[in-house]
């Protein structure tokens, strides 16, 4: 099924913090205090950028610059989280941060599903260099559904009982 034991463990580890992901984004939207679900978030989802950073290259490709943009978003969260205390306007910051990672790791996995299931492949091919309607409008769908669930995180989330 995977090509090598790094790609499952790559994979394996996206699939967890895409579920984690998922209960993120409901612990930001009903202000709940961050759990275990948030770490197992935080540690699936930054394994998952290194390793897919690690995998061998020879030029840099998009999907090595969304990694990046991922590890440099999870700094102020975790700063928010761990030193802050989600104090002012950290609040808001952690959110961002944490949704756009979930956003990011859901754009990866629709990426990869149009790639890699052939009935997606079979209707937009040459996506995503050269990207079709399906998986362009699947992917401004997320787009979409991000923006409103990150501008409402922003708004929603005031730390739950840590604040």
């Amino acid at each position: 099924m995977f090509a090598t034991p790094f790609t499952s463990i790559h994979t394996i580890l996206s699939l967890v913090a895409i579920v984690a992901g998922i209960g993120v984004m409901a612990m930001l939207l009903n202000d709940r205090k961050p759990n275990v679900g948030t770490l197992v978030f935080l540690v699936a989802a930054i394994a998952t950028s290194v390793t897919g950073i690690l995998f061998p290259f020879t030029k840099f490709l998009p999907s090595h610059g969304v990694g990046v943009i991922c590890l440099v978003l999870f700094v102020p969260a975790l700063l928010a989280q761990y030193v802050y205390n989600f104090a002012g306007a950290w609040r808001w910051i952690y959110a961002v941060c944490m949704a756009v990672n979930v956003y990011f790791l859901l754009f990866v996995l629709i990426t990869q599903l149009f790639l890699k299931v052939p009935a997606l492949h079979a209707l937009a091919p040459n996506a995503p260099d050269n990207p079709e309607p399906p998986f362009a409008v699947a992917q401004v769908i997320l787009l979409a559904l991000f923006v409103w669930l990150i501008w409402k995180s922003a708004k929603s989330f005031r730390g739950g009982a840590a604040a």
